[in-house]
């Protein structure tokens, strides 16, 4: 462990959308932020090929593309955006305290406000066919990419409440949908499963777990087995989208914030804030509802703000105790 403890008085803790707009406001409000991107600097957009419903962009732009862009607007107004992973927290109670952050098993970093921005990782089947097209008709977001395979047939997989909405989304954009459910029951709730099994071009395959996605270049197909009889066949399709749920990357905050059962950050109502005074939240890290990079932008900036207005508060009470 380095012996040198640097103190700050805004850290943001990964990148991505949220993390980015929050170190644009940051910056302008001259808290001279610093950003630790994490292992993937710019988030789940950089595995996105194209992005066409963020607004400002007309023609679309691709997701890496887009994520410098916004790393570029931050340094702009004076971000120090840093490479480097937070490995452990120390979350202090009391208001006006700095909070401990150590990056990379060795650097300690003490911060009157720290905002939290890493976001989410989609779950994956862990298929080697399924990594090499991703992006290249595997998705983990059917809302993101579903347009793109207007008029196809395509696949998804996944039996929560989550895939039975996106699949009745992907219904009213393409031709046949094949939902792919490893049981013989769905987990959605009622009013979902409903909602499912009347569209009519939904195909539910039930028993059913996927062995290959099909193709070289892009998704041609898939190859399922059928659980109970071994029997397998190919479906012909363009998309094959995975909803089998997301896993916040929160687990170095466990013991110190509260979450949910599945790791989701719990923030106060319509804002940032988490239950240690100057630490917020921001992102998919605290989304588990909508997970669209303009709301992750939108939390963003509310987290900057929160941070500003706090910096304020603590300073107004020095002034008082004086």
């Amino acid at each position: 462990m380095s012996t040198e403890i640097e103190k700050l008085n805004c850290l943001i803790i990964g990148s991505g959308p949220a993390g980015y707009t929050a170190a644009i406001y940051a910056a302008r409000a001259d808290l001279k932020p610093v950003m630790y991107t994490g292992l993937e600097p710019g988030g789940q957009l950089t595995t996105t090929t194209d992005v066409e419903n963020f607004p400002g962009y007309p023609e679309g732009i691709g997701g890496p593309e887009m994520m410098e862009q916004l790393k570029a607007q931050a340094e702009r107004f004076g971000t120090d955006v840093r490479f480097g992973l937070a490995t452990g927290v120390e979350f202090s109670d009391k208001p006006g305290d700095y909070h401990k952050v150590i990056i990379d098993d060795n650097k300690e970093i003490h911060a009157r406000t720290v905002i939290i921005s890493t976001g989410a990782s989609a779950k994956y089947l862990g298929l080697e066919s399924e990594k090499r097209l991703m992006g290249s008709g595997v998705s983990a977001c059917a809302v993101c990419d579903g347009f793109f395979y207007k008029g196809q047939d395509v696949a998804i997989v996944g039996a929560g409440d989550t895939a039975a909405e996106e699949a009745t989304y992907l219904a009213k954009l393409c031709t046949k949908v094949h939902m792919i459910v490893r049981r013989d029951e769905m987990r959605a709730s009622k009013a979902m499963q409903k909602r499912v099994f009347n569209t009519p071009n939904i195909e539910v395959h039930w028993n059913s777990e996927t062995e290959e996605v099909l193709g070289e270049q892009t998704v041609e197909g898939i190859r399922i087995r059928n659980n109970q009889t071994g029997d397998t066949s190919e479906l012909k399709v363009t998309g094959f989208f995975v909803a089998i749920g997301h896993k916040p990357n929160t687990d170095i905050f466990k013991g110190q914030l509260e979450m949910n059962e599945v790791g989701y950050l719990f923030t106060d109502p319509k804002t940032t804030k988490t239950v240690k005074p100057g630490v917020f939240a921001s992102g998919d890290a605290m989304d588990p509802h909508y997970r669209q990079a303009v709301t992750a932008a939108g939390t963003g900036c509310m987290a900057a703000l929160d941070a500003e207005r706090y910096l304020a508060e603590i300073e107004d009470l020095v002034e008082e105790t004086a």
